[in-house]
């Protein structure tokens, strides 16, 4: 007997649903999700809190349409339960009860305002079942959201060795050093800097340097994997396992923080709401591969989303 469950991952830049059915207990702790609806909206919840420690209030009204919205859609759909997990930006917030406050009288339940460790074990849960043949574990999943970025060690048979989450989001980093449009070299080398230090922190508490796959989540990787596949549009089943080198990721990047917001606007699979942060996103990426000796990535579109609906199992 299936359970359908529905859950919520508001971050930094987005807030996300999932509806979906969970598998039955007795098909096996690798058995995927029936999928019902997921979708997406920018928020920018998270706007200026890097700056001023508060949730703006029109960040907070921005997330209440968009939860009205997904509430309409969890009870079409007839979703048993419901878990919202909220990261980095409504950890950060003084006003963080004024947004608990909003999400329960919006959606009926409150929120979870999730440690960044246990961020990163629903991501990591989320992102490895599933994963392709020719990904060999061990794995460091990666979570490069709009405040912080995740980094988790493990395997599917052993679970988590070691995660740790840094605050090197695609808006945050934006925020602190990227101000030009396009970035001037001098601003693109400060955030580079900052980025190589918390990555080194990260390598230094957990062992993705011994990892044998790097897998990335978030619109950030998903982007950029778009890009260097030269997608017309945004395909997710395209997208989904996706191996890119480090040599694309490269490529796009400088090619990313060369352009403008406007110029970003025009690549086909961009969404609108990230054209202004996808460069500071990517070049964590790139950072990270650096900095972790990558090869490679694999994108996954299944990510914490998956893990809060694994959660409810």
């Amino acid at each position: 007997m299936t359970t359908r469950v529905a859950a919520i991952d508001c971050g930094t830049n987005s807030i996300r649903l999932l509806v979906a059915d969970l598998p039955d207990p007795s098909a096996g702790a690798q058995a995927p999700l029936v999928d019902l609806s997921r979708r997406m909206e920018i928020v920018r919840l998270g706007q200026g809190v890097d700056r001023t420690g508060r949730l703006a209030p029109e960040a907070i009204e921005r997330t209440r349409v968009a939860l009205v919205d997904y509430a309409t859609e969890i009870e079409k759909l007839g979703a048993e339960r419901v878990r919202m997990c909220a990261t980095s930006a409504s950890r950060d917030a003084s006003n963080a009860a004024d947004f608990r406050a909003m999400v329960e009288q919006t959606l009926g339940v409150a929120p979870e305002v999730v440690t960044g460790d246990e961020e990163a074990r629903l991501s990591f849960t989320g992102a490895v079942r599933g994963l392709p043949a020719d990904a060999e574990p061990p794995y460091l999943v990666v979570d490069i959201g709009g405040g912080s970025t995740e980094f988790v060690v493990g395997t599917r048979e052993t679970g988590v060795r070691a995660a740790v989450s840094m605050d090197i989001g695609c808006v945050r980093m934006t925020e602190r050093h990227l101000h030009g449009d396009p970035p001037g070299p001098d601003e693109v080398a400060a955030a580079q800097a900052d980025i190589a230090a918390a990555v080194d922190r990260a390598l230094a508490t957990v062992p993705g340097r011994e990892a044998a796959t790097l897998v990335g989540l978030a619109g950030s990787v998903t982007t950029v994997v778009a890009i260097a596949q030269g997608l017309r549009a945004y395909d997710p089943t395209r997208i989904h396992h996706a191996r890119v080198s480090y040599e694309q990721v490269a490529a796009v990047t400088a090619d990313l923080l060369s352009k403008s917001s406007e110029q970003r606007l025009a690549i086909p699979v961009m969404h609108p709401g990230r054209a202004d942060v996808i460069g500071a996103g990517a070049l964590v990426l790139r950072v990270i591969m650096e900095r972790a000796g990558m090869s490679s990535v694999v994108a996954s579109e299944h990510d914490i989303l998956d893990g809060i609906c694994y959660s409810m199992l």
